[in-house]
């Protein structure tokens, strides 16, 4: 009887193979950490770097070009303003800083596909930015297509849980209109929240009106977040700070993050890039609380370091994890939700040096305390590219973080299995194995865990062919998630008019 109540329970072997065979798509719930954040820095260096950014804030000051209005926002706050450069008196940014929630909600069209950033919370999103992508055919400018393709990989992976912004760069497409396709793209090929242009301000508004039109109305609630990178050293260029205005006044979520090469634009020490990280994010955030008290906003660290015979930058090194590590401290003692992380590498395919790279760094980040990890999956090439079978191989990694960040726990039936067994026996029958055995173990949707022979009569496939066939198989069961007839209808009919209104132009 014993015996029968166990084949019910664990199934037959080739039921269990044709389980892993179907494709169950479905989209894990956000990461909530039950591990200790790893504190890297002690009381008395944190407090030595936050000293020295308050100096740097107050007697070096911060730029903000060709923005008269922000200038004129920070005389009215009581900082010296000489020219474009801002001086803060020491303690104004962050009593400005205070007013930013500690964690905010981003809706998502499927309400159950909603986010919590901050807290113990770690929201994975897909690769930003590359102009290139590369695939089976090689490395090749990005097209609205690629774009689109990246959308639904991203909607059919169940460790993502946000669709991202630019995913890659559709170069096919104006520059002045290609923001218009991203976002119907994010909209209606996906149900995940997605994130805004920044590009420019009016692309911004766009950004907030197409949101308001798809979610019927924002009443106060964040649909958006975008990502405001800072011209390292110590520089709010027009651009970013325009749509940080638009996106702060409409109450939607901005990641202020600078963006660093060590070395090269900030100074090349680990607790000298830190001191420059904080001033300037300390700034930014306090400026969008400026235009809007209460405005959700991310403390946001994109760091590399450099090779100082190349020049190139480089990533998964002990010195970037090391800063991950304290930004994320610092963010915490500010009581922000903390960006940072991802798939970053240097490497032109998706090889081992890809792989020892992204995974330090996806580890690090993990370990750090981050909230929201922008570049997840599919970075390559030190972010120029966006690979599709990396962004596979990253997304089924991303599997390895849900199961590390909920710890260990005590399991209080342990004994019965133990006595079950006894001395010489053992467990791959006992009903503790029986009752555990198919979420015990994290299991790779992707690597080959087959004997020798079957593999080489299978092709000897390595990781990116196995890579590629998983993108195709992917693809092949994608399906568009419903929506309304009536919101597609006007959503087509704003993209439509702004196309209309806008001209050609590739800048």
């Amino acid at each position: 009887m014993a015996e029968q109540a166990r084949r019910r329970r664990g199934g037959g072997g080739a039921a269990r193979r044709a389980e892993r065979g179907t494709l169950n798509i479905e989209t894990a719930g956000v990461i909530t950490r039950a591990i200790p954040d790893f504190e890297l820095l002690d009381e008395e260096a944190l407090s030595t770097i936050e000293e020295q950014a308050e100096t740097v804030l107050a007697e070096i000051g911060v730029a903000f070009v060709e923005n008269p209005a922000a200038l004129a926002l920070w005389r009215e706050a009581g900082a010296e303003v000489e020219g474009e450069i801002v001086r803060l008196p020491r303690g104004l940014a962050r009593t400005l800083c205070a007013t930013a929630p500690s964690s905010f909600t981003q809706i998502a069209r499927n309400p159950a596909k909603s986010v919590e950033i901050g807290g113990r919370n770690l929201v994975l999103a897909p690769v930003y930015g590359p102009p290139f992508v590369r695939d089976e055919g090689g490395r090749r400018y990005a097209t609205m297509g690629d774009f689109e393709t990246f959308v639904k990989l991203g909607h059919m992976s169940k460790w993502l849980h946000h669709s991202g912004g630019t995913v890659c760069e559709p170069t096919d497409i104006p520059v002045s209109k290609r923001h218009l396709d991203m976002l119907m793209a994010h909209a209606t090929l996906t149900d995940k929240p997605f994130m805004g242009s920044v590009t420019e301000p009016s692309r911004a508004a766009d950004s907030v009106a197409f949101a308001d039109i798809l979610f019927g109305g924002l009443d106060g609630r964040c649909a958006l977040t975008n990502l405001v990178n800072i011209n390292s050293p110590l520089t709010f260029d027009a651009t970013m700070m325009g749509a940080l205005e638009v996106y702060a006044k409409a109450g939607q979520a901005c990641i202020v993050s600078p963006f660093i090469v060590g070395g090269a634009m900030a100074p090349v020490t680990v607790a000298g890039t830190l001191v420059q990280v904080l001033a300037e994010v300390m700034a930014g955030v306090a400026y969008s609380q400026l235009v809007r008290p209460g405005a959700p906003v991310i403390f946001g660290a994109f760091v590399t370091s450099i090779d100082m015979g190349s020049g190139a930058p480089t990533f998964g090194t002990p010195e970037a994890a090391q800063i991950t590590y304290g930004a994320g401290q610092l963010a915490r003692r500010m009581g922000l939700p903390y960006r940072s992380g991802g798939s970053f590498c240097g490497s032109k395919l998706p090889d081992a040096q890809a792989a020892y790279e992204t995974a330090n760094t996806l580890n690090g980040a993990l370990l750090a305390g981050v909230n929201f990890m922008l570049h997840a999956c599919g970075w390559l090439e030190g972010g120029l590219v966006a690979d599709f079978e990396k962004f596979v191989m990253d997304a089924d990694q991303l599997g390895a973080l849900h199961k590390m960040a909920r710890g260990v726990v005590a399991d209080a039936e342990v004994l019965d299995a133990i006595r079950e067994v006894g001395p010489g026996g053992h467990y791959l029958g006992a009903a503790h194995t029986q009752a555990r055995f198919k979420d015990a173990f994290w299991r790779s949707e992707l690597f080959d865990y087959k004997p020798y022979e079957t593999w080489a009569e299978e092709g000897g496939r390595d990781t990116r062919a196995l890579a590629s066939a998983r993108v195709k198989k992917l693809l092949a069961a994608y399906e568009p998630p419903a929506m309304d007839p009536a919101v597609r209808e006007a959503l087509d009919a704003y993209v439509a008019t702004r196309k209309e209104e806008l001209p050609d132009s590739m800048i």
